[in-house]
């Protein structure tokens, strides 16, 4: 893929958390997701690229833009999947609380995983413990592997979990294996990326999400030397035929890195809307906004923070009209 694609995504995120963000705290996250995906489409077509989306807001007859097989950029360039996440954690931006993100990542043309838009049981880790933990395993087996392999002790490892009655025996194993638990509303992207940052202070991510957020979290991961197991979880006998029409017979399958990203390269960016342990929110003073933002790449392994100071009246398309 063309290196200058980097930044173009930057620029793409960057667009729709600053709509977005006009949303935070309103109560209304779909108008904060519709702020979102209007921008992140508006800048992609000015992109020198044949993107094709993978992961998106829905089918073609369910959402207006940024749909499963919707073509973006300009047409010109390399052919590339596209894996878009708008605005992971509408209901964050809504109550005005913590991690929500505008996530963008892609691969060559058909390197992603096409994943049905149901729930998965995932596994994610940072680089010390990647390759040694299994989505088989015990949670306490993978909470003593990910405590060995970063050298720390058992009763100082942190797991995050989203916060939802299904996780309840999860808890409860989590908790007598003596770890630490962050329960999480919305947002396992974050949640999955935090776990290759020190700094975040996450060391594993276990539950059950949405499987396209998985895709997302594996571009990620892979770019920072990372994984993410998964295993489709469908709710009902429509999504069980679902993923029968998909050729998905196997529903114990493991995904595992390759499954959801095949090939050397890749990029993820993302920019924060809200603050969170690894990004800070979009602020607003008078006629600027500023935002951060991180982007990733597999083939270099670069990591890069990007902050941004926006001018709001040279970018009026980019920024939500509340009039």
């Amino acid at each position: 893929m063309e290196r200058s694609l980097t930044m173009e995504l930057v620029r793409v995120t960057e667009a729709a958390a600053l709509s977005s963000a006009r949303w935070v705290g309103k109560g209304d996250k779909n108008s904060a997701d519709d702020a979102a995906t209007s921008a992140m489409r508006t800048v992609f077509d000015t992109i020198p690229m044949k993107g094709k989306v993978v992961i998106g807001e829905g089918e073609m007859d369910e959402a207006p833009m940024l749909y499963i097989g919707e073509e973006l950029g300009t047409g010109e360039g390399q052919a590339v999947d596209v894996a878009v996440d708008p605005l992971e954690g509408t209901n964050i931006v809504a109550n005005g609380s913590w991690n929500a993100l505008t996530v963008v990542a892609i691969s060559d043309g058909g390197n992603l995983l096409h994943a049905p838009d149901m729930y998965m049981d995932k596994i994610a880790v940072g680089k010390e413990a990647a390759g040694k933990v299994h989505i088989n395993n015990s949670v306490a087996e993978n909470i003593k592997i990910v405590a060995e392999a970063k050298n720390k002790a058992v009763e100082d490892i942190l797991v995050v979990i989203l916060n939802r009655p299904r996780h309840e025996p999860l808890i409860e194993e989590v908790r007598a294996a003596g770890a630490r638990i962050k329960l999480i509303q919305d947002g396992d992207v974050a949640g999955a990326l935090n776990t290759a940052f020190d700094d975040t202070g996450v060391d594993l991510l276990l539950g059950v999400g949405g499987a396209p957020e998985a895709v997302l979290s594996a571009v990620a991961l892979k770019c920072l030397g990372g994984e993410i197991q998964g295993k489709l979880v469908p709710s009902n006998d429509a999504e069980v035929e679902r993923c029968k029409k998909m050729g998905i017979d196997d529903l114990d399958r493991v995904y595992y890195m390759d499954d959801f990203c095949k090939g050397d390269d890749a990029i993820f960016a993302a920019t924060g809307v809200t603050d969170g342990e690894l990004l800070k929110g979009v602020q607003f003073k008078g006629e600027r906004a500023t935002t951060q933002s991180i982007v990733l790449r597999a083939k270099s392994g670069t990591i890069r923070f990007v902050d941004g100071s926006h001018s709001l009246k040279k970018k009026p398309n980019l920024v939500m009209d509340m009039e």
